[in-house]
């Protein structure tokens, strides 16, 4: 699923350097940050976490539940968005990226 920002933000921009998808950005009024869920990876193929969870000291980045994506479709968006990334593509065709999907305990 992607992510999306609730209304507990405090507009801080913590989380917009953090996407590599540039998916954050400030939402209308610039009171709190909003993803675009058609650039949202979810950082799959660059983190085993959300980088925007990561930073975010409020932790208002959460999963939304009304957009529920696999893995699957999340790297062919991230596949889709980095044409040129070649380093991602041999990962990628290696089985060999990185994905919250695929963390460990």
């Amino acid at each position: 699923m992607a992510t999306h920002i609730t209304n507990d933000c405090i507009n801080c921009g913590a989380c917009e350097p953090e996407c590599p998808n540039g998916a954050i950005s400030p939402g209308p009024g610039e009171e709190i940050y909003v993803i675009n869920p058609d650039l949202c990876t979810e950082c799959v193929g660059f983190h085993d976490y959300e980088a925007c969870q990561a930073v975010c000291p409020v932790e208002c980045c959460l999963p939304d539940p009304n957009r529920v994506e696999s893995e699957e479709v999340l790297i062919q968006r991230a596949l889709a968005l980095h044409p040129d990334n070649k380093e991602l593509r041999e990962r990628v065709a290696r089985n060999d990226f990185p994905s919250r999907f695929r963390r460990h305990p």
